[in-house]
């Protein structure tokens, strides 16, 4: 192609300004635009590459740079085009005015950079892996050379999706008999090293091996033998990079270090908390101060979600009686325990107990299970000294910060979640600069940001972020410490929204032992941790096993909290769901009818939970054939949820789709479409083109056009649909296969056989091959 000098008739080569593993850097002409650029050629594969894997090599070349082509943010080098050329793949990349921090360093004669040079790029960095990684890409690559500084002092990331195709080649670093075979091993995080699947922490790991370089002038592990730096990653904690700098701020040394942290579950939970860690490091005092913090009074709980859990991080510890407790005659941890109506929705989580609870008490050190220990405390309940001297920050300070963190709350209770996760943000970084990263205080409002994360859709991140929160709470309270249980709890749950069903149902079980031995058989935690336990059963296909476990967690929970208290009935509505899940649809509709009126004679006729139940109820009539009913009940159900919720809350939409699909069973199949049209738009507009309830719509739509035999329109809705999930998950997804089938069945309508046929053995042979890679 250098020969040529002219790629794709556009590019014109003008000279090479790089070379790698997986090809060479041009600096270009676009002749089109009039425009200097960067083309990046990826070595031509050689002959021991078969066909095939040549083929979908290119394909998968083909979408990560269109996944890359996709990244604007002013950290991330822009990728103008892409394509292939004689054979040999290109990449058109913005060309760069500057140096990268490999070059740099070579300049500097090896010796570190100076101190604000490393933050400001430390902070450029992590703002640009926030971004990528909220969009679902992991480098994989990440090292000096690949992070390049420009003349203006921006920092940019070069080659995101790139990284992930070498990976695929092989371009990657691996070991072989005599070491490494291409690439280098100094930046590789220890899950990679060891070829076990990599997320973005992975990243934040090289990341940590980057900055160790330029704030020390070498490498973590800088030796000479590549199995020796392999092993190092590994098993070896690395030196503190102040005893190589003594200068180094030690909140930075902090930062470096929690980064190369050998489990990923043990460094910062993202990109995000990095950059507010590093932010904070500038600008907080130098000391961390261990303070006895204000606490509110707590006031009656609020409802929360169907499966309250263990109480706000900072209630009193087990066993202290608020004034005017009802004393020790009770077990410890009925202290503070309300009728009062803590439940809502069909999403499980363990929410405080008391949301109105604000800061710890103390911090104990170091807590036993139950959370006794020795507060640090000066006499009178002030804020103690630290044994340095200096001052702990002041109370009035903290107390506004724990306003904040129950205005958070607040937000989350109204279901404003984004709101809530920023304000939680906030709090952490300011708590973790005044407090420590450790402090239960900055634990709790980690945990709460996870905990908006998941309610927002976020699953993957709230799973970091509770991962985080659980490392430090073991440390800091121990591995039996209810909180700590709490954050494990909350893991299970997010694994379990990333379908991750089977590690979810190990968490759950390790948890619902350490509970039992801890609190006992009918603690409402251990009975909580049961049920999140049964439900995550049905997901497994144990739909026997959940039924039975259900049963006897509503049991215990009518023995213990009584039949009627909310998570008494969140048990029973769980029962009726397994009783679903099995066929037994009159059981199912006998016990949601129930619960349903159970709600709204404790909650409210108004309340999330008794219109959830009452949707179930739907459910089940139209299961048993009983359309009519069911329509009249989702009638009223809409009118409910509009009047409570609105026109365009997707919970209004759930019901109105369930009014849509029982006209159409009862054969008013013009009615039906409509209403499906109509919800459809809603959706789109609301959620968005790819949603999965849109896509449900759309192909409701589709289903009321083949009733009316207009095949041909519901081939387009069809084909729509398949097209948009095949996007969203991936060719071989079940969701994905189940819609090529309802296309293909279309064609038969058609009369279009032979499409139909080949359609139908298309999915065949991709449900019968394992799922593909994908981001």
């Amino acid at each position: 192609m250098a020969d040529t000098g002219l790629i794709h008739g556009r590019y014109r080569l003008l000279d090479r300004i790089g070379r790698g593993g997986m090809g060479e850097v041009w600096r270009a002409r676009d002749e089109s635009l009039g425009r200097q650029v960067a083309v990046k050629c990826l070595k031509p594969l050689g002959p021991h590459h078969d066909p095939s894997f040549t083929r979908v090599l290119r394909e998968r070349f083909r979408r990560e740079a269109r996944v890359a082509a996709a990244l604007q943010h002013r950290g991330v080098t822009v990728v103008h085009d892409f394509g292939e050329s004689d054979g040999v793949l290109y990449l058109v990349m913005e060309l760069l005015d500057g140096l990268n921090l490999s070059q740099l360093l070579e300049g500097n004669e090896h010796r570190p950079l100076p101190v604000p040079d490393i933050v400001e790029i430390a902070e450029q960095v992590s703002a640009a892996l926030a971004y990528t990684h909220r969009q679902g890409i992991v480098h994989r690559d990440l090292k000096p050379a690949n992070i390049m500084r420009l003349a203006d002092g921006t920092v940019k990331i070069c080659d995101f999706g790139i990284a992930r195709l070498g990976h695929d080649i092989g371009f990657t670093a691996r070991l072989t008999g005599t070491g490494v075979a291409m690439g280098t091993p100094h930046y590789m995080s220890p899950e990679q090293i060891g070829g076990t699947d990599v997320d973005q922490r992975s990243d934040l790991y090289s990341l940590g091996c980057v900055l160790y370089e330029i704030a020390t002038g070498a490498p973590p592990f800088d030796l000479d033998d590549a199995w020796a730096v392999l092993v190092g990653h590994r098993d070896t904690p690395p030196t503190p990079p102040r005893r190589h700098r003594g200068e180094l701020p030690a909140y930075l040394e902090r930062i470096i270090l929690d980064l190369l942290a050998k489990q990923p579950e043990q460094r910062p939970g993202d990109a995000h908390e990095l950059c507010r860690r590093i932010i904070a490091g500038r600008t907080a005092p130098a000391y961390v101060p261990t303070v006895v913090t204000a606490r509110p009074r707590p006031g009656t709980p609020e409802p929360g979600t169907p499966e309250p859990g263990t109480p706000e991080p900072g209630t009193p510890e087990p066993g202290t009686p608020e004034p005017g407790a009802r004393g020790g005659r009770l077990p410890s941890w009925t202290h503070g325990m309300t009728d009062g109506p803590r439940a809502t929705g069909a999403v499980l989580r363990a929410t405080p107990a008391d949301p109105g609870a604000g800061l710890t008490g103390a911090w104990t050190v170091p807590p036993g299970p139950d959370g006794a220990g020795d507060p640090v405390a000066s006499p009178g309940g002030r804020p103690a000294p630290r044994p340095d001297g200096t001052p702990a920050p002041p109370p009035a300070t903290l107390t506004a910060l724990a306003g904040r963190h129950n205005a958070g709350l607040g937000l989350g209770r109204l279901g404003r979640w984004e709101e809530a996760g920023e304000v939680h943000r906030a709090v952490a970084a300011e708590r973790a600069g005044l407090l420590g990263a450790d402090h239960p205080d900055t634990l709790a409002s980690h945990y709460e940001v996870a905990f908006t994360l998941s309610r927002t859709g976020r699953a993957g991140e709230a799973l970091r972020a509770y991962k985080q929160v659980t490392g430090a709470r073991i440390r800091v309270l121990g591995a039996d410490h209810r909180d700590t249980l709490a954050a494990r709890q909350e893991m299970a749950y997010v694994l379990g929204q990333l379908g991750r069903h089977f590690d979810a149902h190990q968490v759950y079980r390790s948890v619902l032992a350490a509970r039992e031995r801890t609190m006992g058989a009918d603690h409402p935690d251990t009975l909580r941790c049961r049920h999140n336990l049964a439900f995550n059963l049905s997901r497994l296909g144990r739909l026997e096993d959940s039924y039975r476990m259900a049963c006897e967690v509503a049991a215990a929970r009518a023995r213990v909290l009584g039949p009627t208290h909310p998570d008494t009935l969140v048990t029973r509505y769980e029962v009726a769901y397994a009783l679903g899940q099995l066929g037994r649809w009159a059981e199912a509709l006998q016990t949601y009818g129930e619960v349903a009126e159970a709600r709204a004679r404790a909650l409210g006729p108004d309340h999330p939970d008794t219109l959830a139940a009452r949707y179930e109820v739907g459910i089940s009539l139209g299961r048993l054939g009983r359309s009519a009913e069911a329509l009249r009940l989702y009638r009223g159900l809409v009118d409910d949820r509009t009047r409570v919720h609105g026109p365009t809350h997707p919970e209004t939409l759930r019901a109105r789709h369930g009014l849509g699909v029982n006209l159409g069973r009862l054969g008013r199949w013009e009615e039906a479409l409509d209403e499906s049209r109509d919800v459809c738009a809603i959706r789109e507009r609301v959620l968005g083109a790819d949603h999965p309830d849109t896509l449900v719509s759309r192909r409701e739509v589709a289903v009321g056009l083949g009733w009316l035999g207009r095949w041909a329109d519901a081939l387009t809705e069809y084909r729509r649909v398949a097209a948009a999930r095949e996007y969203v998950l991936g060719p071989d997804h079940p969701d994905t296969l189940a819609s090529r089938n309802d296309e293909a069945h279309c064609l038969e309508q058609l009369g279009r056989g032979a499409e139909a046929a080949e359609l139908y053995r298309r999915v065949a042979v991709l449900r019968r091959q394992p799922a593909a890679g994908g981001h």
